[in-house]
């Protein structure tokens, strides 16, 4: 893809994002998303370092994920990136890889805001250096899901503790551990015999090390929803589709 605004590179598919059936890891495809897109801003001079020096910070609130054949380990894809819109508070980000033969493996769409770090307020997009117009088409175009499952049909699967290695530049759990906390209620084996087609998540709340986490799991016909909650908030969301 050729657009000044958007942020392209080839990425192999190591070690080190690969699950137990030596593809690349649900969670890990997600990571690589971000990794992608935090190269995006730093090229457009907006990523959370340059952002934190100005007195603000990115806030990730959804991401939603459609994944059409995961790569295997020591594969090459090209991973490209770019703002799609702009709506003042908040702004859209499509990310699309593909293979050294052009075929779509995976597009995501990703929704943040900023904020200030004092005030803890929603700042203008205006405000800050962002692109503002002129952006690429759409590759990702279905709109986000509202989570209409109620608490009384969620079961909880287990507890987890927040230790240290699970925590962000911000001192907040990473937007990554809460997926991989939230793939702990499959086993391994239902992991490695069903391929994911759809994945989505809210991120509703902020937890920090040492606090206990509760995920739980609702299975319904369109898919498997799973909640996380610290004490009685919920801080994380997510509905996955096999």
């Amino acid at each position: 893809m050729t657009n000044d605004k958007i942020y392209s590179q080839e990425r192999s598919i190591s070690s080190a994002y690969i699950d137990s059936g030596l593809k690349l890891g649900i969670a890990q495809a997600v990571l690589m998303v971000q990794d992608n897109l935090t190269e995006c801003f730093n090229m457009m001079n907006c990523d959370g370092i340059y952002y934190r020096e100005l007195g603000f910070f990115w806030v990730f609130t959804k991401s939603k994920f459609k994944f059409f054949k995961r790569p295997h380990w020591r594969e090459t894809i090209e991973a490209s990136t770019f703002t799609v819109q702009n709506s003042g508070l908040r702004t859209n980000v499509n990310s699309i890889f593909k293979d050294k033969n052009g075929e779509t493996l995976l597009v995501a769409n990703q929704e943040a805001c900023v904020l200030d770090i004092e005030k803890h307020r929603p700042v203008p997009l205006s405000k800050v250096p962002y692109p503002q117009d002129g952006f690429p088409e759409k590759v990702f175009t279905e709109d986000f899901e509202k989570f209409d499952v109620p608490d009384q049909d969620y079961e909880e699967v287990y507890e987890q503790v927040i230790r240290s290695s699970n925590i962000d530049m911000s001192h907040h759990l990473n937007n990554i551990e809460y997926i991989k906390f939230a793939l702990n209620v499959f086993s391994e084996e239902y992991l490695l015999n069903y391929e994911v087609r759809e994945l989505e998540v809210h991120y509703t709340g902020e937890s920090k090390e040492g606090q206990t986490l509760k995920i739980l799991r609702s299975d319904k016909a369109e898919g498997t929803y799973i909640k996380i909650k610290e004490s009685d908030r919920s801080v994380f969301e997510m509905k996955i589709r096999f």
